[in-house]
């Protein structure tokens, strides 16, 4: 139980909370509502196993540059209150728990699976590639809705399925945005390392002006969406709120002034994604 209790504090599995609004929103849309109950459990539990499997390869494959960084060095893989055969071994077992997910979802999910392998656990090594990380790991965190579509309509490349590619838009401009954010912090030790971000090419109030650029395509698609979806009025007052958040999230971080990252960073986007599932929802149920 010790075992598990750290492998969770590893991947910060209570995190999952504010990241199963991106699956839900795919699958709201794709259902025109709640969809059956095995389709709501494999598509809880595919997300679940997606982002361990994700955050676990993340932190075996940045181990050693973690142990270096003075902001990670507390790590559980890196004190080692946790040992790396314990993360392999959660981390494989989330990989499995994923196909499984998948299979039970349909064929199409589990035809997509590699894809999102190859997405879940080489946006890793990104980092070490391109300064274009950033969208990667959007990308990879919006593979969720358009996989939670996928599993419900068992399908994604008519033109009824636009939803899940403005959803896919959405997801990787928001993540990118605040990824390029959470950089910054990093920006010093990035360059010293030879590591890519936005922030250490083209220094920091550049990547904040790249960032307040990528919420505002989100925004865009946001309204695409609605548009296209034929959202109700709770969506509306929803995507107001979202605006206003995003806006209040780069008032609080400042090229000379990142003291306020952390909270422009979890706290505002947990709020963000669950203003988004209950906009829809509500959408879908009241309006």
């Amino acid at each position: 139980m010790k075992a598990v209790r750290d492998f969770l504090e590893l991947i910060k599995f209570e995190h999952t909370i504010f990241a199963l609004p991106f699956a839900y929103l795919g699958m709201l849309l794709a259902a025109g509502g709640w969809p059956s109950f095995q389709q709501f459990f494999w598509i809880t539990v595919a997300m679940a196993a997606a982002r361990t499997l994700a955050m676990g390869s993340n932190r075996l494959a940045d181990r050693w540059i973690d142990a270096r960084n003075p902001r990670t060095a507390n790590r559980p893989l890196i004190t080692g209150s946790i040992s790396p055969r314990t993360a392999w071994t959660g981390t494989i077992m989330a990989g499995l728990i994923l196909a499984l997910a998948a299979w039970q979802l349909g064929r199409l999910t589990f035809i997509l699976l590699p894809g999102a392998y190859f997405f879940l656990i080489g946006y890793s090594f990104t980092k070490r590639i391109t300064w274009m990380s950033h969208f990667v790991l959007g990308i990879t965190d919006g593979l969720a809705p358009l996989g939670a579509w996928a599993a419900v309509r068992n399908s994604l490349f008519t033109p009824q399925d636009l939803p899940a590619w403005i959803l896919l838009g959405v997801v990787t401009f928001w993540i990118a945005g605040f990824d390029m954010i959470y950089a910054c912090q990093d920006v010093d030790f990035d360059r010293q390392e030879g590591l890519n971000s936005i922030p250490a090419r083209f220094g920091i109030p550049t990547a904040l002006g790249l960032s307040t650029i990528c919420h505002v395509a989100t925004v865009a698609l946001l309204l695409a969406l609605g548009l296209v979806s034929n959202l109700g009025w709770p969506y509306w007052i929803g995507l107001t709120i979202v605006a206003g958040l995003l806006t209040w999230e780069h008032r609080l971080v400042r090229p000379d002034d990142l003291s306020k990252l952390g909270v422009a960073f979890f706290n505002i986007n947990g709020y963000i994604s669950i203003t988004l599932f209950f906009a829809i929802l509500g959408s879908l149920y009241i309006a």
